[in-house]
């Protein structure tokens, strides 16, 4: 067998795990939690009438 043919290729990054830093993986988790909180800002609206910032009494 030949050298080139015992070489295999890396394995691939877990593009999920947790990692901290300026990572791609770190940058993934922050995206997903800032569409979740959005999606949660929408639903409060939503459910209340009223926008996040009346709703805690801020306005």
């Amino acid at each position: 067998m030949s050298q080139a043919a015992k070489i295999s290729a890396p394995a691939p990054e877990n593009r999920n795990a947790w990692k901290f830093g300026f990572t791609p993986q770190a940058e993934i988790w922050n995206g997903r939690f800032a569409m979740l909180g959005f999606v949660t800002l929408l639903a409060t609206e939503l459910m209340t009438s009223k926008g996040v910032l009346s709703f805690w009494g801020l306005i």
